[in-house]
């Protein structure tokens, strides 16, 4: 495991079935390393396993007894809570990022770090909180806010692969972006498409502009480019007709 990938921890989980959750959540995600303090009883037969899938194999069976302390002693702590108190109206205030915030800062630190999640009634405890390096929290619904175990450490996960994952599964879109040429070659056509249909002439300059700008956000790709050009050139065409 590269110094750089974070190992995940879990505090007194209650169910063996969201440590399988997250198991398989790391997997995913490309995170291999899991820390348990104070676990359930992890049965190889069991919900545990059950719910790892292929996180079975490895993640799950690799699994570390430790402390709190030995976590906090260990690595730079980031914890994930749901409540942070971050109003004018707690005593106790916990600055946080979120997993996405979290993801860039994270990319940039060298050193071991820990994700620390807490139990699934009540989470971290406000003095476990408050001896952790960062924290961070997902936004969600002000209605309920509070994220099952499993599920909270499934996004933040996902949030931070980029920490993780140098490939996915899915193809790479930013490589099919259109070359800057084919994209000027496209402007010419609109306006020779422009001029063939008699736009106005004081109308011109301006909806060019437009055409750029909306071209240069929805970032094109050449072979749509192509097909946009066909269709001007026909147009064109029919019109010469």
């Amino acid at each position: 495991m590269s110094e750089q990938t974070p190992v995940v921890v879990i505090v007194d989980a209650q169910t063996p079935g969201n440590v399988g959750t997250i198991a398989r959540s790391m997997k995913n995600f490309g995170f291999s390393e899991l820390l348990l303090v104070d676990p359930p009883a992890l049965d190889p037969d069991g919900e545990a396993y059950g719910f790892a899938g292929q996180a079975r194999e490895d993640v799950l069976p690799n699994a570390r007894e430790t402390t709190f302390e030995a976590v906090l002693e260990a690595y730079h702590t980031v914890g994930f809570t749901a409540v942070t108190n971050e109003d004018e109206t707690s005593h106790v205030r916990f600055p946080f990022k979120t997993p996405r915030e979290l993801a860039e800062s994270l990319t940039e630190r060298s050193g071991p770090t820990a994700l620390v999640f807490g139990r699934e009634p009540t989470g971290l405890h406000n003095e476990e909180l408050a001896q952790l390096d960062e924290i961070c929290a997902i936004p969600a619904s002000e209605s309920y806010p509070v994220l099952n175990l499993g599920q909270a450490a499934t996004i933040a996960l996902y949030e931070l692969r980029n920490v993780t994952l140098g490939e996915t599964q899915l193809p790479d879109r930013t490589g099919s972006v259109a070359d800057p040429a084919d994209v000027e070659r496209f402007h010419e056509h609109v306006g020779q498409f422009l001029e063939s249909i008699e736009y106005g002439p004081e109308k011109r300059a301006k909806t060019q502009r437009l055409v750029r700008r909306l071209l240069g956000r929805a970032k094109p790709t050449g072979q749509e480019l192509v097909t946009l050009r066909g269709v001007m050139r026909q147009a064109v065409n029919r019109n010469r007709e």
